[in-house]
């Protein structure tokens, strides 16, 4: 009986909202099949029908890996198919990961497998028992019949859904495909532990991700970017040739044996992202709506945990489309937290090439981290021996977190890895910088970070952005950061400080942040210049003029002019600024310089520029004194600045005598779109360090010291800027230093604080 809800639908299309008794399953995967049997555990009067196009035994891939927190929602939900589950499932604890001969092995991490045919089984099973109407070898109806004959449809049809591109105007999918090419093989015989094996042919490198699902079985997957599986020649070879190749390559591992194939094929992983999850009656779960990378766990794992929301959900709810809100709320935020970790493993994976050079434990480090979901304090709980060796190579002191090393730029030795990031204040009066400044600079230095930077203090009044920023043109400015620079090396002594010159360009004449970020001023604008005549945002900011070879001198001067007044005032350490679209990052990038001269065009000409500024600082600031230099590394827009361009942009600074490459991304066009997410624009830092050989600072949603540990650990930088959290918290060091036990000489607490070194009591317990 259909139960009518009083109240109308959210859903556009959907008619009067309901508690579904007839229900349609498109997709005889594990998550379509458990979101029946789990429906009709709730109400064995519903009718539900299920649609496979593949007969019941067919299958793709071998064995399916569940985590605990999986098993544990299936236990809840349904205790019968958890039952069978757990007779069937293979477990163990170790990571091995083979290298140049080293295979390195990591214990602790707990997996749970079985074979995906005999999963199905089970839930074939469970759905008869139950009453489902299972239809094999049957196409499913269109997706609009279904939606009119039914209460609810569920979409688990995969990753090339039919009913979510029947309805894609509205779901609005957005389908990524990445640079790799895998093939799901099988051994028979059961591998010790989950291994990774990465294999350096001739043609390029190749990886092996290999796990057992039974007592005698172990799916095997091959892995490697698209030109080397080209070079390799394996787009030419069949089924059987490709299985026999891989066996080949990875003899080793699979200790001669054969690898056997099921409709094994090469692909290239697809990215599925949906703006909606629902259309009237229409939801759609698993692959249909999203999938997660292979290297991070299975999306069987995503499928069931979406069929016990949506079910738990409909329970919940007797309105229906309260209940595919609720589900949709509920599931949205977990899985995108997997698939931004999942995009982290993939591009490790696709970057593999860049990370081989690594020695033994801190590439298995590299590798076991590269979601960023596994980090330095997880695995210390879960393998401390292991952790412990990778410290020790690293060159930890006894009792001493990776952070609390101290690291050498030049004459300079950081006494830690932490630095504070530049954040633009907006309060100076005439460029001066003021109390706020010496309160602000001065309390982070006291809270213990190795080098704290000044914001971007700008080498000309027309090199502002907002009329708060501070400056260095003068010699009352000088004065004032003499004042600050003298705070925090006679307050807080041992701590770094860092200027960071730069000139706005195109995006100055604004106001300040909080007035409307970006804007003109309402007036008193001065006149802008830059590479090209492009405004920031075209019709909103004044169009700048391009600097001539007169004004290329001209500001070439006030840096240097500037860099001098910092090295009288003190300073740690210059930074020059090159990123985010300012003066000189205008003419890095293609999308903002247009130049026809020597200046423009191909990127040594672009470079010509700001390597000029830069040499002109290097030469006016203390030899014995670092200068780094920051730069965006992508411009998160389709024809700007790439990854390989960051590469030869950081190594034409360095050659030029950088100390380190401090890198950021975006910021360039107001057009960008970002890949937010947990460290996000470490990667970059990564190919950087590694590719060019030069130090890096990595930033960009860094709010750890778990992560800062992770990351030094990984080799993924060598020092770690942050923002916010110093914004959050000023002693922020200080506190990572405490919560990890740590009292050694990186991390000292000012003379009046030290009261204050342990956490205080929040309560008294009776």
């Amino acid at each position: 009986m259909l139960i009518v809800s009083p109240g109308p639908g959210h859903n556009p299309g959907g008619g009067p909202a309901t508690t579904p008794a007839r229900i349609a399953v498109v997709g005889g995967g594990p998550g379509g099949l458990y979101a029946a049997a789990l429906l009709l555990r709730q109400d064995p009067t519903r009718q539900v029908t299920v649609w496979e196009r593949n007969a019941p035994s067919d299958t793709f891939g071998f064995g399916v890996v569940l985590s605990d927190e999986t098993l544990g929602g299936i236990r809840d939900a349904d205790p019968v198919v958890y039952g069978a589950l757990h007779e069937e499932l293979v477990r163990w604890d170790d990571i091995d990961v083979v290298h140049r001969g080293h295979r390195t092995t990591s214990t602790g991490h707990g997996f749970a497998a079985l074979g995906r045919r005999r999963l199905l089984e089970i839930l074939h099973a469970r759905c008869t028992d139950l009453g489902a109407r299972l239809h094999f070898r049957t196409e499913a109806p269109p997706a609009e019949v279904l939606a009119a004959d039914h209460d609810l449809v569920i979409a688990a049809d995969g990753v090339h859904s039919r009913t979510r591109d029947a309805r894609a105007a509205h779901f609005r999918p957005r389908i990524s495909t990445h640079r790799c090419r895998y093939i799901w093989l099988a051994a028979d015989f059961p591998f010790e532990a989950f291994r990774f094996e990465i294999a350096e042919t001739e043609h390029g490198v190749m990886q092996l991700h290999a796990y057992p699902f039974s007592a005698s079985s172990s799916t095997v997957i091959v892995e490697m970017r698209e030109e080397v599986w080209r070079a390799a020649g394996f787009h030419e070879l069949d089924e059987a040739e490709s299985t026999a190749r891989c066996a080949k390559v990875f003899a080793e591992a699979l200790g001669g044996r054969e690898l056997r194939s099921n409709n094994s094929t090469w692909t290239a992983f697809r990215t599925v992202a949906n703006e909606r999850w629902s259309y009237g009656n229409t939801v759609l779960i698993g692959d249909a709506a999203h999938t997660a990378h292979f290297s991070i766990g299975s999306g069987t794992k995503l499928a069931v945990e979406d069929a016990v929301a949506l079910a738990a959900a409909i329970d919940a709810h007797r309105d229906l489309d309260e209940a595919l809100v609720a589900y949709e709320t509920e599931r949205r935020p977990v899985v995108e937290s997997t698939q931004r970790a999942a995009r982290a493993s993939l591009h490790w994976f696709e970057e593999l090439a860049g990370h081989v050079d690594r020695p033994p434990r801190r590439f298995a480090f590299d590798l076991l981290t590269r979601s960023r979901r596994v980090t330095h304090a997880n695995l210390r709980l879960r393998d401390p021996a292991f952790t412990a060796a990778v410290e020790a190579d690293f060159g930890c002191p006894p009792d001493t977190p990776p952070m609390f090393t101290p690291f050498r730029l030049r004459g300079l030795t950081l006494r830690n890895r932490v630095v504070v990031s530049p954040m633009d204040l907006y309060v100076a009066e005439g460029g001066v910088p003021g109390d706020f400044h010496l309160v602000h600079l001065g309390s982070r230095a006291l809270g213990g970070a190795g080098l704290v930077m000044t914001e971007m203090v700008c080498v000309s009044p027309e090199g502002r952005i907002t009329p708060g920023c501070t400056g260095l043109w003068s010699d009352e400015q000088a004065a004032a950061w003499t004042r600050i620079v003298d705070f925090v090396h006679g307050s807080s002594p041992g701590t770094a400080l860092g200027v960071q010159l730069g000139h706005s360009g195109r995006k100055g004449s604004t106001r300040r942040m909080w007035e409307g970020i970006d804007q003109p001023l309402p007036e008193a604008n001065w006149p802008l210049v830059a590479a090209s005549p492009l405004p920031y945002r075209t019709g909103v900011n004044q169009v700048p003029h391009a600097l001539d070879r007169a004004g290329l001198a001209a500001v070439r001067q006030e840096f240097t002019a500037a860099a001098r007044r910092a090295a009288r005032c003190g300073f740690d350490l210059l930074e020059l600024h090159c990123a985010h679209g300012y003066l000189l990052s205008g003419f890095l990038s293609p999308l903002t310089n247009h130049r026809t001269d020597g200046y423009g065009g191909d990127l040594a000409a672009r470079l010509r520029y700001p390597l000029e500024v830069f040499d002109a600082v290097r030469e006016a600031w203390p030899d014995d004194r670092p200068v780094t230099v920051r730069i965006s590394a992508t411009d998160w827009a389709p024809g700007g600045t790439t990854v390989e361009d960051a590469v030869e942009i950081a190594a034409a600074f360095a050659s030029h005598g950088a100390d380190a490459i401090d890198v950021s991304t975006g910021q360039v066009v107001p057009e960008e779109e970002p890949a937010y997410g947990r460290s996000y624009q470490t990667p970059y830092a990564d190919r950087i360090r590694n590719e060019v050989g030069v130090p890096v600072i990595a930033v960009g949603a860094i709010s750890s010291w778990d992560d800062v540990n992770s990351l030094l650990l990984a080799g993924r930088a060598d020092l770690c800027a942050l923002a916010r959290p110093h914004l959050y918290d000023p002693h922020w060091t200080l506190h990572a230093a405490a919560e990890q036990s740590y009292r050694g000489p990186a991390a000292p607490w000012p003379a009046p604080y030290r009261a204050g070194s342990r956490r205080p009591p929040t309560g008294r317990r009776e």
